[in-house]
């Protein structure tokens, strides 16, 4: 599809911010704060470069050892650049507050000496928001934003004792400065209607520049097998249900043990294969590992469910491909893009209806919908698709189908072209 010229006249080159994490041009997905929201901003860059866009994308430097302009590789118009501010040394995105304005000073300062012009800033989540506002005022452009995630509605999914989540969390601070932010853009995205839904509901905030853009899928990387193409050797078991994401709390892995043991003990011969992690756990995962732990053990299932940690990037189209089906348990779950690139390889998705993803499936048609905090619901619909192989393929096929049509990031990139256009 052709690019409108008149977009293409008034957009050459494009500030991103994704200041939180750990952000490398080749991701290493799993560690602290490093997720889907890493794979939204690199992919979305490397589209826009491919048509005609130069996206330099800009995070916090707390690694000397890294490089401060790091090239992505095989897309020579898309860079990472890091900006020192505060110790060198990682902070968790809850608290990262205190670095930014020297964050946004420093970023002024690194435009100015290179020299460097850009049309406009997007900032992604609400700590790049903060320094996208910053940096766009001082340079006199356009700033947009994307919040991934709203406090709010973190807040309210995640229940707890309120004192001990403020604490651990930071929710007060974060959900004002979302606000903040929404007042002073020139425009804002959201990943899915059900963000817009929460932000009316729980913030009784709504406004005129609110767009909705979904998170797109890398479809000349996620696909279902090919005819003649070799299978990829790999150590899980012959059959499997996968489940990938981050490790966190509020992903819901206790949530999907408890419906595993009702599955296991109706079916034999398919194993549970949990995914994600950092190379290298930090506390947060590793409590929230001994909690799982703590559930196999208990219900005496070690036999069936298999912990892999952190999957490189080159084995996750693999594991997706390979997996009997895909499961989403998050309770709190913006989107879910793992979700999305297991149905673009044509894995059945069984996902919580509480997420965003909900707006890309059709429950009982491209996935099942569930509430995960319902065992019995979880597990009956994991056991459907896996006692009935017929119907778990033509679920497989549909999903693949509508992620080719509707999310590659190509598609995704047009779209935030004509949402950069329609507020400048």
């Amino acid at each position: 599809m052709p690019l409108n010229r008149k977009i293409m006249n008034n957009i050459k080159s494009i500030a991103m911010l994704s200041t939180h994490g750990y952000f490398d041009p080749v991701p290493q997905l799993g560690r602290t704060d490093t997720g889907g929201q890493v794979v939204y901003v690199l992919e979305l860059a490397k589209a826009l470069s491919r048509a005609g866009y130069k996206t330099d994308i800009y995070t916090r430097w707390f690694d000397q050892s890294q490089p401060q302009i790091d090239p992505v590789p095989g897309n020579p118009d898309v860079r990472v650049i890091r900006i020192p501010a505060g110790p060198w040394e990682f902070i968790p995105k809850e608290f990262i507050y205190d670095v930014l304005p020297e964050l946004a000073e420093n970023m002024i300062s690194f435009i100015k000496e290179h020299d460097l012009d850009y049309d406009l800033y997007h900032g992604h989540y609400v700590d790049a928001g903060i320094v996208a506002l910053d940096v766009a005022r001082a340079m006199n452009k356009p700033v947009y934003f994307t919040a991934h995630s709203l406090g709010a509605w973190k807040r309210d999914q995640m229940g707890g004792d309120p004192d001990e989540m403020e604490k651990k969390f930071n929710f007060r601070h974060r959900i004002a400065e979302e606000i903040r932010i929404f007042d002073n853009v020139n425009a804002q995205s959201l990943t899915s209607i059900v963000q817009q839904e929460k932000l009316k509901e729980l913030s009784d905030y709504e406004a005129d520049n609110i767009v909705i853009i979904p998170p797109g899928v890398d479809v000349h990387h996620f696909y279902p097998p090919k005819e003649g193409e070799e299978k990829v050797r790999t150590s899980l078991p012959e059959k499997y249900v996968f489940c990938l994401s981050r490790i966190d709390t509020n992903k819901g892995h206790d949530l999907l043990l408890h419906a595993w043991d009702l599955v296991r003990k109706e079916i034999e011969g398919v194993d549970l294969v949990i995914g994600g992690g950092s190379p290298n756990p930090k506390q947060r995962e590793l409590g929230v590992f001994a909690t799982m732990d703590k559930i196999i053990d208990e219900a005496g299932m070690q036999d069936r469910v298999t912990r892999i940690g952190y999957v490189p990037n080159e084995m996750m189209r693999p594991y997706y491909q390979q997996a009997e089906l895909f499961v989403m348990p998050s309770l709190f779950e913006p989107f879910g893009m793992t979700s999305q690139e297991a149905m673009g390889c044509g894995t059945p998705v069984v996902a919580s209806k509480f997420g965003g993803i909900r707006n890309t499936i059709r429950n009982g048609f491209n996935g099942f919908l569930v509430d995960p905090s319902d065992p019995r619901e979880f597990a009956d619909a994991i056991l459907e698709l896996l006692k009935d192989d017929k119907r778990c393929k033509e679920i497989g096929q549909n999903a693949y189908e509508v992620i080719l049509e509707e999310y590659s990031w190509e598609a995704i990139a047009r779209r935030h072209l004509d949402f950069y256009e329609q507020f400048m």
